[in-house]
């Protein structure tokens, strides 16, 4: 969907892996990825999920510029192992109506079914029906959990934007599709030791350079941008940078209809929490750094929005697809479903599988205990047992993500017959 924040502290949004696209003339753009390959780049953000307190990192003498990295590249950390469980050790495991997640996980069978570990379990759940959902998980699957700390679950939403397809006071802010000029390339390509990292950049006559920074590209930098219509425009400067932060969302047009706006790209700038800039700045207090409370403060500083939103030089492209029913598309290519859906770091929960969530609710001590599907990614899920909860739709949704920052653990489920889940 894409995002979360990426995430952060407190909401994020969805993501889709990005997919390589090469313009004509781009001759040595292998050679140069091969130069630019010992550089560990971001791995596909749904959009990088936001969080008031996400982490920042200050800028270094040998930072790595084509990566659009902020620091010098650190080795991957080493994956906890997993350990197995019984269905008996997974928290509220017996209170739970598992049947509520059924049609999330037939829609993730229609992703994972063509991997060997998944076929015959994917096959049979055509035959069985909600009503056996817990006799089913119990029969074909182990738990297994990460050798790790909890973690922290933070949530995420689709906003509602209001916009028109031309530009008009009110709607002066832009949403823009892919530029052509935006590489988007998988080093897994060319170097298997890289799988699942991504470098994104733009050609300067054959040398491979950074993308332009949100900062730039709001001032018309960028051919491609020049040179493509935006998507459509929104009323409101600050509820299209949470779009951003959140991945997708619905935007509801002048002449009555509905779209959905969907994650398409990224221009490979890491989030950087505005929310933290505002509390390093004094402008508020850690406490007060929700995303409510940043909008507040743009609202009452409005001659300083840009200086607040340029700090993030992360920036989001968008693709459009009808409203319906369903929710944005998430990672795996299939529709989030509220409260059932989760955005995970790939490298350590695999990606389709049913996952058990144990958390607790925004705020509060109670027991947050379901099964839940890892639908999607996002630039900030980054760890074990680290998740972004999919609130929604509408003002609880909103309410809910905007206060989600728990501690939690992730309980893969994953095939009997398939052995260990991937390390």
């Amino acid at each position: 969907m894409t995002h979360k924040p990426l995430s952060n502290t407190l909401f994020s949004i969805s993501s889709l892996a990005g997919t390589m696209r090469l313009p004509r003339g781009s001759v040595s753009i292998v050679a140069a990825v091969l130069l630019l390959a010992g550089c560990a780049a971001q791995s596909p953000p749904r959009t990088p999920p936001m969080a008031p307190v996400a982490q920042t990192c200050a800028p270094a003498a040998n930072t790595c510029a084509p990566c659009n990295c902020e620091k010098p590249v650190e080795p991957t950390p080493v994956k906890p192992g997993w350990k197995s469980a019984g269905f008996g050790q997974l928290p509220g495991w017996n209170d739970e109506a598992q049947q509520e997640a059924w049609a999330p996980f037939l829609a993730s069978c229609k992703s994972l079914r063509r991997q060997s570990a998944w076929t015959a379990v994917c096959n049979d759940a055509q035959n069985a029906g909600p009503a056996q959902a817990r006799a089913f998980f119990e029969s074909r699957f182990t738990p297994w959990i990460r050798d790790a700390a909890p973690g922290i679950i933070t949530g995420y939403y689709e906003p509602l934007l209001n916009g028109s397809r031309g530009k008009k006071a009110p709607y002066l802010y832009a949403a823009y599709a892919a530029p052509d000029d935006l590489l988007t390339i998988d080093l897994g390509d060319l170097r298997p030791d890289l799988k699942g990292q991504r470098l994104r950049g733009r050609l300067d006559g054959k040398k491979v350079v950074p993308y332009y920074s949100r900062e730039e590209i709001e001032a018309g930098a960028g051919a491609g941008l020049s040179t493509s219509k935006p998507l459509l425009y929104v009323d409101d400067p600050v509820e299209l940078f949470f779009l951003m932060i959140q991945g997708s969302g619905r935007i509801k047009l002048d002449s009555g209809s509905m779209v959905h706006l969907n994650y398409a790209d990224q221009n490979g700038y890491p989030y950087k929490s505005v929310g933290r800039y505002l509390v390093d700045q004094g402008e508020m207090k850690l406490e007060q750094a929700s995303m409510q409370g940043i909008k507040a403060w743009a609202v009452a500083n409005p001659a300083r929005l840009n200086e607040l939103l340029n700090h993030n030089p992360s920036y989001v492209f968008f693709r459009e697809s009808r409203a319906g029913d369903e929710g944005p598309q998430g990672a795996l290519g299939q529709p989030l479903t509220a409260m059932r859906s989760i955005a995970v770091d790939p490298r350590f929960t695999p990606l389709g599988a049913p996952v058990w969530l144990a958390t607790t609710w925004p705020n509060s001590p109670k027991p947050l205990q379901r099964l839940m599907l890892a639908q999607d990614t996002g630039g900030a899920i980054n760890g074990a047992n680290r998740a972004d909860f999919f609130w929604g739709f509408g003002e609880d949704a909103t309410r809910e993500a905007g206060r989600m920052r728990q501690n939690g653990e992730l309980y893969v489920l994953w095939p009997k017959d398939a052995g260990e889940p991937p390390r």
